[in-house]
């Protein structure tokens, strides 16, 4: 089982610039998408269901903000959309598929420029994340979570430790995700070396992404259990619609 997570940063932005042809490219069978600024009655149906693919969004309430989708080559069981709580929901940043064995969620945490709700969205998510934990459930929780984990993160992380996305508050929240709450950085398993990320806060298209300041803020997010199950997982460094990568996980696992 493939799956594939990308914040396209803008959908009908980056469908100009060749995100449809990257998804039938892919042969994915879940990709989680993220930032989409358009509500979904707005697109046209080549981009809510391009070929092979059921497409699902939740729309913000905001025109022009946030936005979540999945698109799924299996019609899931059921999609659940939020988590019940005002910020997350209003603002679109949490989108669910439930399959038989496990569900696959596209999520997009605030991006810290509102200090004091990040830490209200973080506070009342890791309430949720506790729960999810304690479920016989399994989750694949795919997106952009605006934190940059640990020092092998982001290319300049010793001038950034007071910037939105690598505070230290918001790396002791993270420990506590992938530390007591129990839950795996899929990424990490697989690769541990440095110099590995998926936005570019300045990103310049005419010069390699290897040569730019980076951050890796992106992840899927896994239960201990789904740990033997990760095969590989990378970051697609051509594919450039967005200043986000996709990162992309295999598994040993079908839908």
């Amino acid at each position: 089982m493939k799956i594939a997570t990308i914040n396209v940063n803008g959908i009908r932005e980056a469908v100009g610039r060749g995100f449809l042809d990257w998804l039938a490219g892919q042969d994915a069978d879940v990709v989680c998408v993220q930032n989409l600024k358009a509500k979904s009655f707005e697109l046209d149906d080549s981009i809510l269901y391009p070929e092979g693919y059921e497409g699902y969004f939740l729309d913000a309430e905001q025109d022009g903000f946030s936005g979540v989708g999945l698109y799924c080559r299996k019609i899931p069981k059921a999609i659940m959309y939020g988590l019940g709580f005002p910020q997350c929901d209003h603002e679109a940043r949490f989108l669910q598929a439930d399959y038989d064995r496990f569900s696959v969620a596209s999520f997009l945490m605030p991006d810290g420029s509102d200090v004091a709700a990040k830490q209200a969205f973080m506070a009342q998510y890791q309430e949720y994340l506790s729960k999810m934990a304690r479920k016989r459930r399994e989750y694949i929780i795919c997106g952009t979570w605006h934190i940059a984990h640990k020092t092998l993160d982001l290319e300049n992380w010793a001038d950034n430790q007071t910037t939105p996305g690598f505070k230290p508050e918001e790396r002791a929240w993270m420990d506590q995700v992938f530390g007591p709450t129990g839950f795996i950085d899929t990424f990490r398993e697989i690769n541990r070396d440095a110099g590995e990320y998926t936005w570019w806060p300045k990103l310049d298209q005419e010069v390699p992404r290897s040569r730019q300041e980076g951050w890796r803020i992106d992840y899927q997010v896994v239960g201990p259990e789904f740990r033997r199950h990760v095969v590989d997982a990378w970051i697609d460094y051509d594919a450039t619609f967005s200043e986000f990568a996709p990162l992309i996980v295999e598994y040993d696992l079908t839908l």
